[in-house]
């Protein structure tokens, strides 16, 4: 089934490039035997391979340049530091495949791609097996070397020489930081044991007994078994992932476990017990229930608690698998599966044997995600003398369970985000509320055909979008509902970098129809719309067949949406975005749509109105805060040679903690708050808060004030932007 599907790839997750953050050595081992694809990992190469070469917005054939560049990815997508693979590696495989590798795709052949990740696995344990080496002796952590940690653009190694340099040098950069990581922990326990307080009640002192040397063995052998323990479907996915994203970085291939994640993020609802679980902050080794989902499967057993760490999972009938040192997807894809099956889960109380646990079988039902839909509430805001009731409407994705809409069940048993939108609309005009802010912020998209919905509920009718195929057939969504606006009243939309593809154009066709401000800073440029392929004999697909356009014909591919208003923008200097991905579609335009503005905002009122956010901003004790946590971030860069020497690692870090504090403290007084006494203290509160939230619903945790800063902030200007 084709379904139009316009998720970010913020969300993609490719085989290896975790591990290429690793460790490594020069113990020269032959590659590891691959394994031998089954008929379906065959046949699932040949259809990926074809819709790539005929289904593509590109037109672009599945040639053998197209195979040359597809290898290219492959080697970045799997060593994205270039520290692994050398550059010898590469040039040995490009010869031996490159001009071969897009036919052998087609014919579903795998064995090159196969080979390819069994030298990298090589590599990856020679890195592993030279790190546990050092770390068998005392490592000097006073050395003259410097080490630039972010290597994507760099030239990959020569020899084994230089490579063994750089490896000796990451691993002592990885102790050095365990290290100072390790001495402020040691303060925050401190901290925790002279202000009881601070903990909330909660146990959160480490204890750390271990040495640095000690820690960092246990976190290379648990990545190395990890490694081990790769699927083959998994290594398949990145061969296959690779070809996607050659063509655009928004074309993905995900494996059954991977693609099953992908249908619970669209349809907010999954089959398994009810569980949301993380790595336990005290050892990594073992993975902790955070909270049990209300009434479901976990919960009405009455024998799993939250704070239970789970060391074993068994499926119907089958064995125990020691769960210790296992990734949290690991654990996932055993506890998840169908509604109506068993599993059992092995789980004990922290600082307990593990002889103390308990077994523990819960049949798996469906458990909707409702904490993960549409939120609304009403604010208060002071407004030149007066206050102001304004509505809130915070909407995390276009989500829509499309399967259940395809079977015909009733609206009331899936989540839509439109429904969920007229729900939330629907309650706030019965409070009588002065304005509304739609907070976009970080929303990866979703659904075309929900967004669409959603710009109905807003504007009286007219063009919302236009969608472009691979032949030029443009195609218009627009709303037709006779002038119906179930909210006519002022509004602001706020959106981020990580407002992403339905979310932009949500932004740009209020922003093109005069219907309110938008508000925050430049989104993703996610401009594509994909189809989500369901019909492959494993996994699923999402190809890039179409671009959308603004109702006034320019496309936010690449340039995303430019607000109206900028504010602090939070994600200053980091890389990420369309405008950071390899091989995005291009920014161009079309004939605009036949629409009416309700009441475009004049350049000179938008002059006006930036002014007087840019005072406010410079005034408000958040905003000032935010803003200099950007300027103590750009300290930090990773594509900067670094000191391998802890004392001057440990300057460095000073320098950031102590400016990091006084921007901590200078807002906690203008909040009337107490500031912190030191670093430790600092971080012993913001330990103790994280763990408290984590543990609440997310419609109950309270609004970080540096977040609800935009909030307030878009309300004000929503306000200005009528007087």
């Amino acid at each position: 089934m084709k379904q139009q599907f316009l998720w970010s790839s913020l969300a993609t997750a490719i085989v290896g490039v975790a591990l290429a953050q690793s460790i490594s050595t020069v113990a020269v081992a032959a590659d590891k035997q691959g394994f031998e694809p089954s008929v379906e990992q065959k046949v699932t190469a040949r259809q990926v391979s074809l819709l790539l070469d005929r289904a593509h917005y590109l037109k672009q054939p599945l040639d053998r340049e197209m195979g040359k560049k597809i290898l290219e990815t492959y080697f970045d997508n799997l060593d994205a530091s270039r520290t692994l693979l050398l550059q010898s590696d590469v040039d040995e495989f490009m010869a031996k495949y490159g001009d071969t590798f897009a036919e052998r795709l087609k014919r579903g052949d795998l064995s090159a791609g196969i080979e390819i990740f069994e030298r990298y696995r090589t590599r990856a344990n020679e890195y592993y097996d030279t790190a546990k080496q050092m770390l068998a002796h005392e490592v000097d952590l006073r050395t003259d070397q410097s080490i630039v940690l972010d290597r994507e653009e760099a030239p990959r190694f020569k020899d084994k020489a230089e490579q063994l340099q750089y490896w000796q040098n990451q691993t002592t950069d990885a102790l050095i930081s365990i290290t100072l990581n390790q001495e402020g922990d040691k303060a925050k326990d401190q901290a925790f044991l002279d202000n009881p307080e601070l903990a909330k009640g909660q146990d959160l002192v480490k204890g750390e007994n271990r040495t640095p040397n000690e820690i960092l063995t246990n976190r290379i052998d648990r990545q190395q078994k990890q490694l081990a323990r790769l699927k083959d479907d998994e290594i398949m996915e990145g061969i296959l992932n690779a070809a996607m994203m050659t063509y655009d970085p928004h074309s993905n291939y995900f494996a059954p476990v991977q693609a099953n994640e992908m249908q619970i993020m669209s349809n907010l609802q999954l089959e398994g017990i009810g569980v949301s679980i993380r790595p336990d902050r005290k050892n990594p080794d073992y993975t902790r229930i955070i909270s049990l989902v209300d009434g479901g499967p976990a919960q009405k057993t009455g024998q799993v608690r939250a704070n239970d760490l789970i060391i074993g999972v068994a499926q119907e009938d089958g064995k125990m698998v020691d769960t210790i040192g296992f990734s949290t997807r690991e654990i996932v894809a055993l506890i998840r599966g169908p509604k109506g099956t068993s599993v059992t889960i092995r789980v004990k109380q922290p600082n307990t044997p593990d002889s103390a646990a308990r077994n523990v079988t819960i049949v798996r039902d469906v458990v909707k995600q409702d904490e993960s839909g549409v939120q609304h509430r009403v604010i208060e805001v002071p407004y030149e003398g007066s206050i102001k009731r304004v509505g809130v409407i915070e909407i995390p994705s276009f989500y829509l369970n499309f399967k259940a809409r395809r079977s015909g069940a009733d609206v009331d048993d899936y989540r839509s985000v439109s429904l969920d939108t007229e729900k939330a609309l629907n309650a706030l005009n019965a409070q009588n509320i002065d304005g509304l802010v739609v907070d976009l912020r970080n929303n990866p998209g979703g659904s075309l055909d929900e967004v669409a919905k959603m710009l109905g509920l807003f504007i009286k009718e007219g063009p919302v979008v236009q969608i472009r195929d691979n032949r030029g057939n443009v195609q218009i969504y627009a709303d037709k509902d006779g002038g119906e606006q179930l909210y006519a009243g002022e509004m602001a939309v706020l959106i981020n970098l990580g407002s992403a593809s339905a979310s932009e154009i949500f932004s740009a066709a209020i922003q093109d129809y005069g219907r309110g401000l938008v508000v925050g800073s430049t989104t993703t440029g996610k401009g594509s719309a994909q189809s989500q392929r369901d019909d492959l004999a494993l996994g699923s697909a999402t190809i890039t067949q179409r671009k959308f356009y603004r109702v006034n014909g320019g496309s936010t591919q690449n340039k995303g949406v430019v607000p109206d208003i900028e504010l602090v923008n939070i994600y200053e200097g980091i890389e990420f975005g369309e405008r950071e991905y390899k091989n995005p579609l291009e920014w161009d335009t079309i004939a605009s749509a036949d629409f009416m503005a309700e009441g475009k905002y004049s350049q000179d009122l938008l002059a006006r109105l930036s002014q007087i956010s840019k005072e406010r901003q410079a005034n408000d004790a958040q905003f000032t805060y935010l803003k200099e946590l950007n300027a103590i971030r750009a300290l930090d860069d990773d594509k900067k040679p670094s000191a391998v020497n802890i004392d001057q690692r440990r300057a460095k870090n000073q320098e950031i903690e102590n400016r990091t504090l006084a921007a901590e403290n200078a807002r906690r007084q203008a909040m009337g708050e107490a500031p912190y006494t030191s670093w430790a203290t600092y971080q012993a509160s913001q330990d103790a808060l994280a763990e408290e939230r984590g543990a609440m619903k997310e419609s109950l945790r309270p609004k970080l004030p540096e977040s609800e800063a935009y909030v307030l902030e878009a309300a004000r200007l929503m306000f200005d932007a009528k007087r």
